[in-house]
């Protein structure tokens, strides 16, 4: 069990963290390192590789349901079932790790709309979209 005097410890720490950061504007640029543009497989282990490429991967392709092109990326819509939101998470998670540089989000519409995956980034990530996962975004 933590103590009060601990709990307020973390706070003052927090506190002092927070202020030193905005003496420095180091909140303003809270991601300073930016990874280069290529999926890294080996940041998956043999087994998360095969499950995330060679079944995960088909299976939510042969699912989707619409492609939208973004400014920055694309959203891709999938059915809205308990089994393809937890696909979609386990795959979020594997490419999380293997393309860290893309901004990821799973979306579910209200009423029972969609589930929608969006992939966005930094600059020249449309382009690697389109050029390292052409087979995600054309139906």
């Amino acid at each position: 069990m933590i103590s009060t005097l601990a709990i307020l410890a973390i706070f003052a720490l927090s506190a002092i963290h927070e202020l030193a950061c905005a003496s420095t504007g180091s909140a303003a640029r809270p991601h300073t390192r930016q990874s280069a543009f290529f999926c890294d497989e080996a940041a998956l282990n043999p087994e998360q590789r095969k499950r995330h490429f060679e079944v995960l991967g088909p299976a939510l392709r042969a699912k989707r349901t619409g492609v939208h092109e973004l400014a920055g990326g694309y959203e891709i819509e999938f059915p809205n079932d308990p089994e393809t939101y937890r696909q979609l998470a386990e795959w979020v998670d594997g490419e999380r790790a293997c393309c860290p540089f893309f901004d990821i989000g799973i979306r579910v519409v209200a009423e029972g709309g969609p589930l929608r995956l969006r992939l966005t980034g930094r600059p020249g990530t449309k382009a690697f979209i389109q050029v390292d996962a052409a087979r995600w975004i054309k139906l």
